[in-house]
């Protein structure tokens, strides 16, 4: 096969990439602007042109990886794995580094700035992890990294666009129905229409007609906001700018931000490349995440101050039959979009509820590819690693639903002209109160760290269904420690912020827990049965 040649199938998951990082793209200008006060024209002529520089650095990367072992395998159904920004450090650099430095210098420039320093020691991060990376997936059974990724498709991707499905039925029904008529029934529509392209297609004309029925989603002038935009964005060498930040005073006291992030990027990439290999096609791991972290160097130097990854979702581009060449679209898309400042134009023409019905596709793919491409007797270690990511997808929900009532709150204090502050906060709830009805307390310490508690959880019980209790207790002393520095279960919370505590002691709770865990595990061993373990049906 060509490097050139382009498959329906490669249209189809172009489509589908093209809306994910579309919209992580439209995301990452609404909170520069709105959070941290960036303007537009800065976010057009400096930021968005340094993403499209990581963004095609790596889609260009992976498509000729793709194709490369196609070529050595004499196979034509390799496909490229997925990449794009970071959704998790995007809102974790926002929120945590570029808002409070905003705050405290009134500068959107110092704000982009210090993004910029813990996106640049992100990216070494990874590229260091890239010679490790290989013996943490040796040791780790796949269930615990394949589950990992199924909570994150399950929870963040196909429930937060199954509800917007379901927010808009008349125009997101169609789109979705034309989805898994061709993926899962296998239909084909006339003409040979990629199914992903007609469904966008539909989407599109059905978001035109939806004002005819009371609920329009285009909205009045976003076309001509869109075109004034328009322009040639050369990216801009942002070297000294990152050099006048990069400084120990400025790298300790984000440490606590840069080392956990760096480390789930690695890990959250490792996953990616395990769920690859699921699907049957093995690209290795050390080069892989080598160019992520190369990526996102590349993307800091030229002003962008967010990290790029490897993305969750190769299963289902293959699904779609996508190969080598909707990654290199994708990445040639962006950046043409990114360069002439068309994202406005785009977010005008073609709505998320237009594109949406993929990325939901997506994650159910994702899903039943984690209890598909295991051992069947490892399943509970799949629902068992399912699990924390609904903790971090409720207390997302929790946390904006106090949010919203403490800003109504205080716009009603002001018109009544009350001198005295009274808030809705999240921290003025005891941690052992049921709440709504869940304990609270446990909703959040169960949610942080939720990627790597997953990946615990899900191999201590793989490790329980083969009785090795050794490695069952190794993986519980791990816990103990990652609990003790505060990388899982501790938080703190100021207000309705929910703050990471990554310390030398977090807490004693969850680290005497685990070890207690471990002991019982290593009691079982010296002291139960010595039978042979019973076997499984595989």
């Amino acid at each position: 096969m060509n490097f050139f040649t382009i498959t329906r199938g490669d249209l189809d998951g172009f489509f589908g990439l093209m809306v994910d990082n579309l919209i992580q793209l439209l995301v990452l200008s609404a909170l520069c602007m709105g959070v941290c006060g960036f303007p537009l024209e800065f976010i057009t002529s400096v930021v968005l042109p340094g993403a499209a520089v990581s963004l095609l650095v790596g889609n260009v990367f992976y498509a000729w990886q793709a194709w490369k072992l196609g070529q050595r395998t004499n196979r034509s159904d390799v496909t490229a794995i997925p990449y794009g920004i970071n959704t998790v450090s995007l809102f974790a650099f926002i929120f945590f580094v570029m808002f409070p430095t905003y705050q405290a210098t009134g500068d959107y420039k110092e704000a982009w700035k210090a993004g910029l320093l813990v996106s640049f020691a992100s990216g070494l991060i990874e590229v260091i992890g890239s010679f490790l990376a290989a013996h943490i997936r040796k040791y780790t059974p796949r269930a615990a990294l394949l589950s990992a990724l199924a909570g994150i498709a399950l929870t963040f991707i196909s429930m937060d666009f199954l509800l917007k499905t379901f927010e808009r039925p008349l125009i997101a029904f169609i789109p979705l129905g034309v989805i898994l008529l061709q993926y899962f029934g296998k239909v084909r529509f006339p003409f040979g229409i990629p199914g992903g392209f007609l469904s966008v297609l539909v989407g599109v004309l059905l978001s035109y007609l939806s004002g005819f029925w009371g609920d329009p989603v285009y909205k009045e002038g976003a076309i001509q906001n869109g075109l004034s935009n328009l322009g040639f964005y050369f990216p801009q060498l942002s070297i000294l700018p990152l050099i006048d930040t990069l400084n120990y005073a400025n790298l300790q006291a984000y440490f606590s931000i840069i080392l956990p992030m760096g480390i789930f990027n690695v890990i959250g990439s490792l996953q990616n490349i395990e769920s690859a290999e699921a699907s049957g096609d093995s690209f290795d791991t050390k080069t892989s995440l080598l160019v992520n972290g190369v990526g996102t160097l590349a993307g800091t130097a030229f002003g962008s101050p967010f990290p790029t990854t490897i993305y969750i979702g190769h299963p289902g581009w293959k699904a779609l039959g996508a190969k080598h060449s909707y990654s290199m679209l994708s990445g040639v898309f962006m950046t043409i979009v990114s360069l002439f400042g068309l994202m406005g134009l785009i977010q005008a023409l073609i709505p998320v509820e237009a594109g949406m019905a993929i990325v939901l596709w997506i994650g159910i793919i994702i899903t039943s590819q984690a209890f598909q491409a295991i051992p069947k007797h490892h399943s509970p270690a799949v629902v068992v690693g399912l699990l924390p990511a609904f903790a971090g997808w409720a207390v997302l929900i929790i946390q904006n639903v106090f949010l919203f009532l403490d800003g109504k709150l205080q716009g009603i204090l002001q018109e009544l002209g009350a001198g005295k502050e009274i808030h809705f906060s999240l921290s003025e709830i005891p941690s052992h109160m049921p709440f709504l009805p869940y304990a609270l307390g446990g909703v959040l310490s169960l949610s942080q760290g939720f990627l790597i508690t997953s990946m615990i959880w899900a191999a201590m019980v793989v490790f329980i269904l083969e009785r090795e209790w050794w490695k069952a207790s190794l993986w519980a002393v791990i816990a103990a420690v990652l609990s003790m520095v505060g990388w899982i279960h501790a938080y703190e919370l100021k207000g309705n912020a929910i703050l990471n505590r990554f310390t030398e002691i977090a807490n004693w709770d969850f680290p005497i827990a685990y070890l207690s865990l471990a002991t019982l595990f290593l009691l079982v061993k010296f002291l139960g049965s010595k039978e042979k373990a019973d076997s499984f049906d595989h």
